[in-house]
Parts: structure tokens; C-alpha cells; sequence
């Protein structure tokens, strides 16, 4: 097959067709460029060289997928229940169906790149009264692309909605990009959700199969086939509109049950009546016939004992990951913006994420913000294989730590806990220690030729001071911990001095003039500055920014990247420096963790807690560009009241 494309968007590509469509698109040429999306971490047989997104695609946005610039999108993504529709399906299907479409087509209706869309519907769409009967049908029905539609189900009333859409936006962009829409026939394939691959794992299992309407017809369409016809149809640019995707040759039930009754000589089948309407559809292949020079090959003689062979070998295999798991966010206190950051993250990567919220303090404010919390044990050593063992029985596979005063512990045993796996958001312990030590962190930076403020234990330390006629004046601070609750500011000498006996382990540093900022971060595991946004501190309490504004300065974005990535550092950080009239910089200390009001920097751009998550599942971040906000940002800190129902 030759594609007339060479940039490839698949929505839900590892899912069961999805993946036989990949693997297609792998043995053509290597120029061909192929960007995967899904909720599913990525398939292990995937090329190296095809991106993939996991991930919520409601997320997905414009600037994301125009760094990509597809050709061609083939929209797979889809929900389904294949049975009866239960009542929680509602939701279900209108997120991850009726909105996901929407959503896909939004961002990319205006791409300049998007010459082809290929949006998988459905025969459910059809009139059901045309292909359901309440006596034994003698034959199928053939349904054509103009009988009459009446969705029996909200699966088919979502296909049917996109349908329309599309058809909409055809009139305003059909010369940017032809679509096309196969209706798809009966599903079935490798891995599937579908009652046949259900039947082989339950014989495989030696378990007794149910049948029911054994005499209803199908026309079952092998995944294979869809991927193969799905990329033909992509091809074949002058193909547009609705159009059937099936095989054409219907079968009854009770042939599938045979078939398997050839692979599994003592198989046992309880066959039960129902007054469920017997069914009987195929799809007429005339139009398709006129259009596509292939149809599908595949029979169930041929695919069913595939189906086999793969169950056999997944279960020789070993058991695959259950999921991201859940997120931990440990001395979670009364940080409400880091939970609701935190779980706006988590829902882009898989809705099912849940946030779990830690502390000592069973009385702690952010609870009421989380899916579940935890009165935790203090974070020492003993207390390590009871944490260990918590995360396990919760699902818990991410930890966030958020004070200063736990780090080390958790950058200790963040070996321990990635072998348990748990994956957690800190720095190695050489970092984390010297970002606590602000003597240390002075002494390497200026080890590394960083602009830091000169520290030292004394005033005789610091460059200058024992001058005679010196009138400078001096910062003393703490050697660990945070240096703005017990900081002395632009004190003379003696009072230098005075204020050094208050404190425990004092520090000394010349007091200068200039523009406080504190630089938000994201430092990823190959130690590169995935995002970097400098912002001012217009108000401070407490040594924490209640209204700080974003500096879109490219200029001095590049000048602290370098800086940034020489600290070593994992993660979210918070850079402190000072800013001179002249154009100087100078590094005051850093802090390796989210900051306090580091979620404007998750506003303009610093996605620390997605990024942390992808990675944490293996994802690649060239996938998640930086994409810093288009102007100027102020966030404004202050209380909010929270009024809920409570239950009784």
C-alpha cells in the first residue's frame, strides 16, 4: 500500500484496531510519521520511532497537535459498552465520545497541514427496525449508506453527531481536507472486548460458554481487515461521505460456536433463550466495491484460531502494569491550589486517577479537597515498609512531596520506592541537600561559575566587609530551612551580629538592591529545563508571593536555563534571584519543589504535575512541548469559602 501522507494522527491507536493499523504503518517507509494518542500506556511492540501521547485527548491542544502537523487523522478514540447501555454510561459516552470528537476536530479544523480525515463510525446508526426481528430471520438484511438512520443506542447517537458535524464542517473547509466516514461493521479481533475473544478466554480457561440468539446474523469485520481498510480508505482522497466498512457475507452466531467447537473438541456451550430481537445485518459493499479495488479477506475460520494463539501467548506472558496509578501528595496541609493542580494534571492523563491526600494531621485543611486521605506516619526510615505497603493496597503509584523538611527522606529511599513501583517527584540526595543548605548551595554554585550571592558563616567570610569605613549592610539568615521566617534584612554590623545569636546554624550575606523574582521550573529526568517562567513577587507574606506576575522575557529565560540545569536537580523547583538596574542577576537560593505559588507558573505554561505523571509512565516530553503563555500573568493568592452538601 502506498499512503499520498507522510504525518499520521491516530485517536485511540492502541486499542484493538488501532494496534493492527501501527503495525501496518511500521513496515511501510521509515519517512512515514506516525503520532499515537490514547488513554492506554504505550503498546511495547510499537516502533520506537512512532510518538505517542497517553492521555486524556479532551486535553489534546491546538499548539500540541500543529507542532505535529498532520496530514491525515484517523479518529479510533472511542467508548463503548457492548452489551446493554447501563445508567453510568451517560456520562461516559458523552465525555469520551460526543466531547472527545467534538474536541479533536476543534483543534485541528484550522491545522494548514490536515488534508484527510477518516472518523471510524458505525452501523449502529441505521434504523434497528430494518435488521432486528422478533421471529428467526431467514437471512440478513444488507443496510445501504441511504436507508433510513435512527441510532439504537447513545454509542450510535454519538457516531451519528460527529457525522454531522463533519458534514458541517465540509462546507466551510472541503477544499483545506476531504472527509471520509466508514460506517464499521461487527468488531472483532486480537485482545478484543468482544464476545468472541470473551469466549476464547473463558475456554481457554475451561469455563462453559452462554450463547445467546444463536440464529442471529452478524457481519463480523476482523480488526485487521478495518486497519487495512481504514489506511486504504485514507489513501483514497477522492472517497468522501459515508460509506459501509464490512464484510458483506454475514454470519449466524451459532457459526462462531462452531468454529470454536473445532478448536476446542470439549468445549462445553449452554445455549439460552432470550427475548432479546434476534438480529440479522450485513453491510451492502456496492459503494465501497466502486470506490476501493480490496475487500476484506479475513474469516472466522482464519481469524479465530489467531485469536487463540494470542490468547495462549498473553498468558504465558507476564501481567502487565493495572494502570498510572493514583497520586499521594504527602504533608498536604492546607494546600487546596497544589491538590486542584494536581488533579487537573492527573484527569489529562487518565480520569480514573485518583488524589490521595497525606499528613500527620488528622485535622488537616486540603482533605476535603481529595478522593481519599491518609493520617500518615512521620516520613523516617522506620516508617518506610508501612508506606510502602499503604501505596501498594491503595494503588498508589505516584508520591508529590510538598515540605521542605521530608525530601530527604523521600530522596533516600526513591530507589526503594521505584522498585515497589511507586515512582516519586523528588531530586537525587545530593541535590536535595544542597538546595537545604544554603551555605552549600552558595559555594557550588559559585563552584560552578553561577551568579550566586556571596554566603558565609561570618562577616569576616564575605568579600569587603571588614573594611573600616564599610557602611554596607547585611542579610543573616539560617543555614537550613526557610530563611524568611527568622531573616534579618539590611542590618548594620553590630546588629548583623545580634540577630546571628538568635538563630541556630546563622549565615551571612551582603544585603543588595534589586527586583526580587522566583523562577518556576520543570527539570526532567534527563536533566534538561522542560519549561522555565520567571515572575515577580509583588507582595510577599511570610516569604510566600500572594501576588506575583509572570515576566515574559525570552531573554532572561535563556540566561537562567543554563543556570537551572547546572544545579543537577529532578522536577519542580523554585529559583529565588535578584534582578539590578544594570541588567544583573544573582542567585539568592533555590528551592526543589513546588513552590507555594508555582501554580501560575502551571498557568503560563511550567505543566509540572502532567509532566511529572507522563514521565512517571514512561512517556516522552518532546511529545509535550513548552508552550509559554502569549503575554504577562498575575496571580492573586486569597481565601475562597467552599459550600458542599454534607452526607448524613
Amino acid at each position: 500500500m502506498i499512503l499520498p501522507f507522510k504525518r499520521i494522527f491516530i485517536s485511540g491507536g492502541a486499542g484493538v484496531i488501532g494496534q493492527e493499523m501501527v503495525r501496518r504503518l511500521a513496515a511501510l517507509p521509515a519517512d512515514i510519521e506516525v503520532l499515537v494518542g490514547d488513554l492506554k500506556p504505550r503498546p511495547a511492540d510499537f516502533p520506537a520511532r512512532f510518538r505517542y501521547r497517553q492521555g486524556d485527548l479532551n486535553f489534546l491542544t491546538e499548539a500540541e497537535i500543529g507542532a505535529f502537523a498532520p496530514d491525515v487523522f484517523i479518529h479510533l478514540a472511542a467508548t463503548f459498552e457492548r452489551s446493554t447501555e447501563t445508567y453510568g454510561f451517560w456520562e461516559e459516552n458523552f465525555q469520551h465520545n460526543v466531547r472527545l470528537s467534538h474536541h479533536l476536530m476543534t483543534v485541528q479544523k484550522d491545522l494548514p497541514s490536515l488534508r484527510r480525515v477518516v472518523f471510524a463510525s458505525s452501523y449502529l446508526i441505521y434504523d434497528p427496525a430494518l435488521y432486528n426481528f422478533t421471529e428467526v430471520p431467514a437471512q440478513p438484511r444488507s443496510l445501504r449508506e441511504d436507508d433510513p438512520i435512527l441510532p439504537r443506542n447513545l454509542t450510535g447517537m454519538a457516531k451519528l453527531a460527529h457525522e454531522i458535524e463533519l458534514r458541517f464542517l465540509q462546507t466551510f473547509r472541503g477544499e483545506q481536507f476531504s472527509t471520509a466516514i466508514p460506517r464499521i461493521y461487527r468488531g472483532y479481533g486480537r485482545n478484543g472486548r468482544d464476545i468472541t475473544s470473551r469466549w476464547v478466554r473463558m475456554l481457554l480457561a475451561g469455563e462453559e460458554i452462554t450463547v445467546y440468539g444463536a440464529e442471529s446474523f452478524f457481519d463480523y469485520l476482523y480488526a485487521a481487515d478495518t486497519a487495512e481498510g481504514l489506511l486504504r480508505l485514507a489513501a483514497a482522497e477522492t472517497v468522501t461521505g459515508i460509506i459501509n466498512l464490512g464484510t458483506g457475507r454475514a454470519r449466524r452466531v451459532s457459526d462462531v460456536v462452531e468454529v470454536l467447537q473445532q478448536n476446542f473438541p470439549g468445549m462445553r456451550a449452554n445455549y439460552v433463550a432470550s427475548d432479546i430481537a434476534f438480529e440479522a445485518s450485513q453491510a451492502d459493499m456496492t459503494l465501497w466495491s466502486s470506490q476501493i479495488d480490496w475487500l476484506p479477506p479475513t474469516t472466522l475460520e482464519t481469524a479465530i484460531p489467531e485469536i487463540i494463539a494470542y490468547e495462549k501467548s498473553r498468558a504465558a506472558a507476564p501481567p502487565l502494569s493495572r494502570g498510572p496509578g493514583h497520586v499521594l501528595i504527602s504533608s498536604v496541609a492546607a494546600k487546596v491550589p497544589l491538590v486542584r493542580a494536581v488533579r487537573a494534571a492527573a484527569q489529562c492523563l487518565h480520569p480514573d486517577i485518583k488524589i490521595i491526600g497525606g499528613d500527620m494531621n488528622g485535622a488537616c485543611l486540603a482533605q476535603h479537597f481529595t478522593d481519599g486521605f491518609w493520617q500518615m506516619p512521620a516520613t523516617s526510615d522506620e516508617h518506610l515498609p508501612h508506606i510502602i505497603q499503604y501505596c501498594q493496597e491503595q494503588g498508589i503509584g505516584h508520591i508529590i512531596p510538598t515540605r521542605d523538611g521530608e525530601l530527604t527522606f523521600w530522596s533516600r529511599h526513591r530507589e526503594a520506592l521505584a522498585e515497589a513501583g511507586i515512582a516519586v517527584l523528588v531530586s537525587a540526595p545530593e541535590a536535595v541537600q544542597r538546595c537545604l543548605d544554603k551555605l552549600d548551595f552558595a559555594m557550588f554554585g559559585a563552584a560552578q561559575g553561577l551568579p550566586v550571592i556571596p554566603t558565609a558563616r561570618s562577616l569576616d567570610g564575605l568579600p569587603g566587609s571588614s573594611e573600616p569605613d564599610s557602611t554596607a549592610g547585611f542579610v543573616v539568615k539560617e543555614q537550613y530551612g526557610a530563611g524568611s521566617l527568622s531573616l534579618g534584612l539590611n542590618l548594620p554590623e553590630a546588629a548583623a551580629l545580634a540577630h546571628a545569636n538568635l538563630l541556630q546554624d546563622p549565615i551571612f550575606q551582603p544585603f543588595m538592591t534589586g527586583q526580587e523574582i522566583s523562577v518556576d521550573a520543570y527539570v526532567d529526568r534527563r536533566g534538561t529545563v522542560r519549561g522555565l517562567v520567571p515572575r515577580t513577587r509583588d507582595v510577599v507574606v511570610h516569604g510566600e508571593s500572594q501576588v506575583t506576575t509572570t515576566l515574559p522575557d525570552p531573554a532572561l529565560v535563556a540566561r537562567l536555563t543554563p543556570m537551572v540545569e547546572a544545579l543537577g536537580l529532578y522536577g519542580p523547583l523554585v529559583l529565588q534571584a535578584l534582578l539590578h538596574d544594570n541588567g544583573d542577576l544573582q542567585i539568592i537560593e533555590c528551592n526543589c519543589r513546588f513552590g507555594g505559588a508555582s501554580t501560575l507558573g502551571i498557568a503560563a505554561g511550567v505543566d509540572s504535575f502532567f509532566w511529572f505523571l507522563q514521565e512517571a509512565a514512561g512517556g516522552d516530553l518532546d511529545e509535550f512541548p513548552f508552550q509559554p503563555a502569549a503575554g504577562p500573568l498575575r496571580q492573586v493568592r486569597a481565601a475562597a469559602d467552599v459550600v458542599s452538601p454534607v452526607g448524613l
